[in-house]
């Protein structure tokens, strides 16, 4: 039981907390948008708003949420471990900067770039399974008016592992590299200069109000996704494919070329629109909801430590 203080009076232990209250905040939120996204990346014609009823309608509204499980799980972890990283890789990127400043915006977005590197390596395996899941499709009633089962994340996981091996389960690796690295960059970057652009001096005193968390956050995740885009849509189709059916791209570049071939250039944008409204609304709460949890963590255990000092000098 002593483990919790401890490790919640470290500054690890706090950006681990918040950081799990951000992930899960941005999962929740954004869910729904994201099932869209991908299944307007991976061929299913319609707009957004077509997609969403047509789900809702044949699917049920639960459909909107299939395979949150999978990143849900691991988001805690997942989210925790990218604000960490970023706040080491900000800081030994520039060392010319002092303990008690902010790092400087070059820090910024190289630790933002080698964090989105580092993630890849725990975000492939959750993402692909949550592409599988979203790209399942299911009617409410077949033929014999029974529900059709659905496999959960646990399920599919097992399956790819069994067909495919590790280089099944990290199908998409190094697009994902591609993708995350200079998207987590300009992430980070734009989040900082924005905030301190709408609270000047904001980003050493830390007392942004929440409309400038919210924009900021908000306004990072569209720059991130607008500048990824193209390459989200290739991992999506890429991670798509599995051993059951019939492998419709040998790699990367064959995925690119054969999506080019056939839909022209514009494929590589389908969906954007939904990827940049759910992308403020995610990132608005992540943001939100780490620093106001950080804020709160810090605050309880600066009153702990004063009633502490206060019970000792009482004896």
């Amino acid at each position: 039981m002593d483990f919790w203080p401890e490790f919640l009076a470290s500054s690890w232990g706090k950006e681990f907390v918040a950081g799990g209250f951000g992930g899960i905040a941005g999962i929740v939120s954004g869910y729904p948008l994201d099932t869209v996204r991908v299944r307007q990346q991976s061929c299913t014609p319609g707009s957004a708003f077509n997609i969403l009823r047509h789900v809702a309608a044949t699917e049920g509204p639960l459909a909107l949420y299939r395979g949150m499980a999978a990143p849900l799980a691991s988001v805690t972890f997942q989210n925790a471990m990218v604000f960490q990283i970023y706040a080491v890789l900000s800081r030994v990127f520039d060392r010319n900067v002092l303990a008690s400043d902010p790092p400087s915006y070059k820090g910024v977005a190289l630790g933002g770039f080698g964090t989105g590197a580092l993630q890849s390596l725990m975000l492939t395996p959750v993402e692909l399974v949550k592409i599988r899941l979203q790209l399942q499709q299911r009617n409410i009633l077949d033929n014999k008016n029974q529900i059709t089962s659905c496999k959960g994340p646990t399920d599919v996981a097992r399956s790819i592992f069994r067909q495919e091996g590790w280089r099944g389960i990290y199908r998409g690796l190094t697009i994902t590299v591609l993708r995350d690295a200079p998207a987590h960059g300009l992430y980070f970057w734009t989040y900082e200069y924005v905030r301190e652009q709408l609270h000047p001096g904001c980003r050493k005193n830390g007392q942004e109000s929440f409309r400038t968390m919210l924009i900021a956050g908000g306004l990072s995740g569209v720059a991130s996704w607008i500048c990824c885009y193209p390459l989200d849509v290739i991992k999506t189709r890429f991670q798509a494919q599995s051993q059951s059916t019939p492998l419709r791209y040998t790699g990367i570049v064959d995925c690119f070329r054969r999506s080019v071939k056939h839909e022209g250039y514009n494929v590589l944008w389908r969906g954007l629109g939904t990827a940049v409204a759910r992308a403020f609304v995610v990132n608005g709460a992540i943001f939100t909801s780490y620093e106001t949890a950080l804020r709160c963590l810090f605050i309880n255990n600066n009153n702990n430590n004063h009633a502490s000092i206060q019970t000792e000098n009482a004896f």
